[in-house]
Order: C-alpha cells, then structure tokens, then sequence
C-alpha cells in the first residue's frame, strides 16, 4: 500500500496492544453507540419490530463488539469507523432475528428487507419502504435511520471510491445468502445449490456449504470500511484485501459460529452449514485447511500481523464458548484445534475465558 496509508494505519503491535485498545477505546465507544440505536429501537411502535430489534441488540452485542476492532489501525478515524461498524452490523443482525423468527416466509420479502444492507454502503442510494411485502410496516424509522446512518458514514470515508465496488460484492453475496437460507426449510438446501452453481468458479477449493458460509461474514466489509480511511487507497489495493477476506477468513468466522451452535440449530430447526460433512473427522479437517488457508491469505496485505491476531482470535472466541463443553463432538474439534497452537491463540483463549466470567 502507499506511504501514506502506512503512516495512517497504525496496526497494534501483539495481543496486549490489541486487547488495551479494545479495552480503553472500541469496546466502551461500541457500547455508546449501541445505546443509542437501543434508545431509538425501544421507542419502535409496532411490537413484533420493536421485540426483535430490541433481542438483536441484546444478544448479539459482541459482533459489534468483534467488528469495532479494526478501528484500533485507525484510532484518529475511530469516530467514522466505529459508529459505521456498529450501525451496519445492526441492520445485519436486526434483519438476521426478523427472517429467523418470521412472520413470513416470502424470499422478495427476505430480499427487499435485505435491499437495506445494499443501500447502506451505497452513498447514492435513496432508501425506500423495506417492509412493503411484510405485515409489520411502522418501525419508527428505525431501519431506515441505521441505512442513512451508513451512508453519511461511507461519505466521509476518503477512499471510499475505490472501496465501494469490493463492499458492494460481499453486501450483495450476503444478501443472497440471507434470501435462500431463510426460505421454507424443505426449498432451502436446493436454492443454495443453485446459487452455488453460479459462483463456486469463485470458490473452487470449497463445498458449497462452506461457500455459503464465508458469504455470512461482515468481517471483509469492515476490513473494507478501514482501507477506506487512506485517501491514497486504489481499486487494486480494495481487490488485493477483498481476495485476502473472502473466502477463507470469512467462511472461517462462520464456521466456527455455526459449530457452536449445532445444538441450538437443531433444536430451533435453522440450517447449520456443519451438518453437511460426512462425519467429524471430515470437518476438522475441512476447517483446520480454512484456518491455514486464511493464515496464508492475509500474509499478502499490510498488517498481516494484525489480521493474523483476528484469526487467532476468531478461533479463541468462539472456543472457549460455554456451549463447547456442552457438545461431544464440538468439544473433540475444539481439543485438535487448540493443539500445538501458537501463543496468540493461547493467549486470547485464556483471555477470552477470564472476561467471559469476570463481565
């Protein structure tokens, strides 16, 4: 990248660095940031919106908290950074917590709420009714003011030109993915295929679920959004880190969170992308290639040390979960990928424990 963006983006220097920054900057401007878009979702009139975008602000709170991270490269940017990170990963899992818990079942249902997402990383396009194919229409402006809150966001981004059409690929590939997965169970599995078809060319190492996997990150969009900060950022550099991001190190997010949750998915009849190996053994090692894959990946871009230190942490967060004591088999995967692991992962394993019972 340019001398300028090397001098701008200043990526923290070891997992200490990392976690006081968290600590001192991400994590309490997050949490700022949140309570108010909390204050703005309790206030929604219609009670089914108002339930379901209050839920997603409580329980899934950490994706804004994990995404936020990439504003310490940029802490000068942090005030555009971070409250953009916040307001689209809350359309995101807003919309994620309507299409799992709906009323409908209507894919242009699903894709029109979905069209907000697009909207929200294109600076020039004009919001409209997302709700128009369901019965829960007035949501206080809530949806809308998250969407325009990403644009006005983007627009101060300097290099957000040459960002924008890589941002708009993984938008418009999440979207997709949101649609088929969300439909009637017994056409879900078909439509994936299809789409499948149409893109595994991208993807030729992967199985189609694990494409349909790294297509549910947001990790590469924020990773974007910082590149967007440099006003010297070109179109080549946008491509090189969208290259570096998708596929592995967002299928590799994914699949973890989707390991996790095998119980729960069961129980609540969701699509899990890890019920498709033919057996345990198959999706350890399946997984355990899209780790050293991804590790080779961000080696390509600058800061790979940091990006590295995501991985690491990617694989401790979602490890040292509750919910892997609770599964046999996840518990077995969970032991052969903390084997022989490198200190940073130990480190946020062991980090990752002590703060989930100190918070």
């Amino acid at each position: 990248m340019s001398q300028s963006n090397r001098k701008r983006h200043q990526y923290p220097r070891g997992p200490l660095a990392l976690m006081r920054g968290v600590y001192k900057y991400t994590i309490p401007e997050t949490r700022k940031a949140l309570n108010g878009w909390r204050s703005q979702a309790d206030a929604i009139p219609n009670e089914e919106l108002r339930t379901q975008a209050l839920a997603s602000l409580k329980d899934k709170q950490f994706h804004c908290e994990g995404g936020t991270v990439y504003a310490l490269a940029d802490l000068p940017n942090r005030h555009i950074l971070i409250p953009l990170i916040v307001s689209y990963q809350t359309i995101s899992d807003y919309l994620d917590n309507l299409c799992d818990r709906s009323t409908s079942m209507d894919p242009d249902d699903f894709r029109l709420l979905h069209q907000s997402m697009l909207d929200a990383v294109d600076p020039e396009a004009t919001p409209v009714n997302y709700y128009a194919l369901r019965e829960e229409q007035d949501d206080g402006g809530y949806l809308r003011n998250l969407v325009t809150t990403c644009q006005e966001l983007t627009r101060q981004l300097p290099g957000y030109t040459s960002a924008k059409p890589q941002i708009q690929d993984l938008a418009g590939l999440y979207t997709d993915l949101q649609v088929y997965k969300h439909i009637k169970p017994e056409l879900r599995e078909t439509a994936l295929l299809e789409w499948w078809s149409e893109h595994r060319h991208r993807t030729p190492q992967f199985r189609w679920n694990e494409f349909a996997a790294a297509t549910g990150s947001t990790l590469g969009v924020f990773m974007l959004f910082l590149a967007a900060s440099d006003d010297q950022l070109t179109e080549e550099q946008a491509a090189s880190i969208h290259t570096a991001y998708f596929p592995h190190v967002c299928a590799l997010h994914i699949m973890l969170d989707y390991l996790i949750d095998q119980d729960e998915d069961r129980i609540g009849g969701d699509l899990n992308f890890c019920n498709y190996y033919e057996n345990v053994e198959t999706m350890l090692d399946r997984i355990a290639f899209i780790v050293e894959m991804a590790r080779s990946d961000v080696q390509k871009i600058p800061g790979s040390s940091f990006h590295r230190m995501i991985i690491e942490g990617l694989i401790a967060i979602y490890l040292s979960d509750p919910k892997v004591s609770e599964q046999q088999e996840v518990r077995v995967v969970s032991k052969r990928l903390l084997k022989n692991s490198p200190i940073t992962r130990i480190f946020f394993f062991i980090f990752s424990r002590w703060i989930r019972k100190n918070m």
